[in-house]
């Protein structure tokens, strides 16, 4: 206390100018609108700068939870669209069949390839999450891949971007079906392959899944013809696409599973027999 009172003795002259200086704001303000405007606006800006600047700060540190927020927001209207689409027709007799046909999870991309002849992707969801092998892989913009093996947690995807891939494709509002496939030259085009030189294409057509498989629904982006050209046997064309997504850059993505896959399954192997 008796450090206080002598800081107050030191420093009498110094203070009783503050009070003095303050007391003389305080009655210029008052008494001048244009004066007391200018500190009110001055004020507002101070605060709201210091408030902004504390919010951002907030924001940035739940950075994590607000996108979290939204891919499960997402995977909630994909799978409703998805569905919608799906049962377009079927809805038109019963409402019974929509948000029927599939599920989707989604999941991070932890390590991916795209240099090589044979690129994979590893996902952060395996059985545990009900991710299992054969389901396709997709993001909002087109394909990804298709699942190959998996473990409790973790799954491999093998890409659009492999040697070994073949995929069912057609062209966006035409009948014309053929198989998607990447010759290993560049990772942001892939090849269309079987489709009839008596097809009606031009560049920038839309490449989208042909529905033709358990795996991917009909209608799932791919991307858009690039160039093509007819092949050896002059009756099909060798169609470039390049794909909607940016393989490189990957970083969430959605699992379709369709819940009819096993029955589909059981009837076709019937029908092989």
């Amino acid at each position: 206390m008796q450090q206080i009172v002598n800081f107050l003795i030191r420093n009498k002259t110094f203070i009783t100018f503050l009070l003095l200086f303050g007391l003389s704001l305080f009655f210029t303000f008052q008494s001048h609108s244009y004066q007391k405007t200018k500190f009110v606006n001055s004020a507002n800006w101070v605060s709201g700068k210091v408030y902004s600047n504390s919010n951002n700060i907030s924001d940035y540190f739940h950075l994590k939870e607000y996108n979290k927020q939204l891919v499960e927001e997402n995977l909630r209207l994909r799978k409703q669209l998805l569905n919608i689409e799906d049962n377009a027709i079927d809805s038109t007799f019963s409402s019974d069949s929509l948000f029927t046909n599939y599920n989707l999870y989604n999941a991070s991309i932890i390590k991916n390839s795209f240099n090589k002849r044979r690129n994979y992707l590893l996902i952060n969801k395996g059985r545990n999450d009900s991710v299992k092998q054969d389901m396709g892989v997709i993001t909002s913009k087109g394909i990804v891949g298709i699942i190959e093996n998996n473990s409790s947690n973790y799954a491999n995807v093998q890409s659009v971007l492999n040697s070994l891939s073949e995929i069912n494709a057609s062209i966006k509002n035409t009948n014309n079906f053929g198989s998607l496939k990447w010759n290993g030259e560049d990772f942001k085009t892939v090849q269309l392959v079987d489709i009839l030189r008596s097809a009606a294409i031009k560049k920038g057509d839309t490449v989208i899944t042909g529905g033709m498989s358990s795996i991917f629904p009909k209608g799932i982006p791919i991307g858009t013809i690039e160039n093509f050209d007819l092949d050896v046997s002059q009756n099909y064309y060798l169609i470039d696409v390049k794909l909607f997504n940016d393989m490189t850059t990957l970083d969430h993505v959605y699992v379709i599973e369709n819940l009819n896959r096993d029955e589909i399954l059981t009837l076709e192997a019937s029908i092989d027999e």
